[in-house]
């Protein structure tokens, strides 16, 4: 394949990605935009929770607020605000979430857990072990919160399909062994104890580290492509991600 033709196949992969399809379809009934939008809300609804839960709200409120906010979305009743031109699926989520606290909290309160829906099925135990490990937040704002949430989400995301493509090429053990590399510094590997415990000579080692590495680069651009409307946002939502990741908690 010619370097033209792998750019325009590229391009045609982003320009489909699930923000674009909802975007895409968002005024009349897609299957597919409906599968694209549960699979996003499906995926990131925990920076939603953390955010509520940092604004003070208890563990069954948030869970209640983040559920009932979800069925509304699901039902499309806030897609009409999902301009192309701000199509970034972080921006839209936040922006309507907090329009629907402002708007929907008294009554939401009268809600049962999800107003009788699960769109995006989620355990409250499960959210709270996750929120409770979380570095301590009492000085940052619940928008700053989010903000980490998203992009550690992201990593996350990247790393389970990695570790999936591993496993189902029958390479979990490879996984298990190397994906400490993926945090570390290049000078940092020890690659004559990974090719020790792995029974791989030293270079051999490299290599797997090597295509480790670059396919969860490649995982990630797809990861965070996926919920960008254009293709060109997606180097400054990937320059975005990173810095929100090194400036800590």
């Amino acid at each position: 394949m010619t370097d033209t033709a792998k750019s325009t196949d590229r391009a045609s992969v982003f320009a489909t990605t699930r923000w674009s399809v909802v975007l895409a379809a968002q005024d009349r009934a897609s299957p597919e935009s409906a599968s694209a939008l549960e699979t996003l809300c499906r995926t990131y609804w925990y920076p939603l929770y953390a955010f509520v839960r940092r604004q003070g709200r208890g563990p069954e409120d948030a869970q209640d607020l983040t559920q009932a906010f979800f069925a509304k979305l699901l039902e499309k009743h806030y897609l009409r605000a999902a301009a192309r031109e701000k199509g970034r699926f972080r921006t839209f989520l936040l922006v309507a979430f907090k329009r629907f606290l402002a708007n929907e909290r008294d009554r939401s309160r009268r809600l049962k857990r999800g107003g009788g829906l699960a769109p995006v099925p989620f355990d409250t135990e499960v959210a709270e072990q996750r929120y409770g490990a979380e570095p301590p937040t009492e000085m940052l704002p619940a928008d700053h919160v989010f903000e980490r949430r998203w992009a550690v989400t992201l990593l996350e995301t990247a790393l389970e399909r990695l570790r999936a493509e591993y496993v189902g090429h029958g390479k979990g053990d490879e996984f298990d062994s190397l994906k400490e590399c993926l945090a570390a510094a290049r000078g940092e590997i020890a690659y004559d104890r990974l090719a020790g415990g792995m029974g791989l000579t030293e270079g051999a080692t490299r290599v797997a580290v090597h295509r480790l590495r670059k396919r969860f680069r490649e995982l990630f651009r797809e990861t965070i492509a996926d919920t960008v409307s254009d293709p060109a946002e997606v180097d400054d939502e990937l320059r975005h991600v990173a810095s929100v990741l090194s400036r800590g908690v």
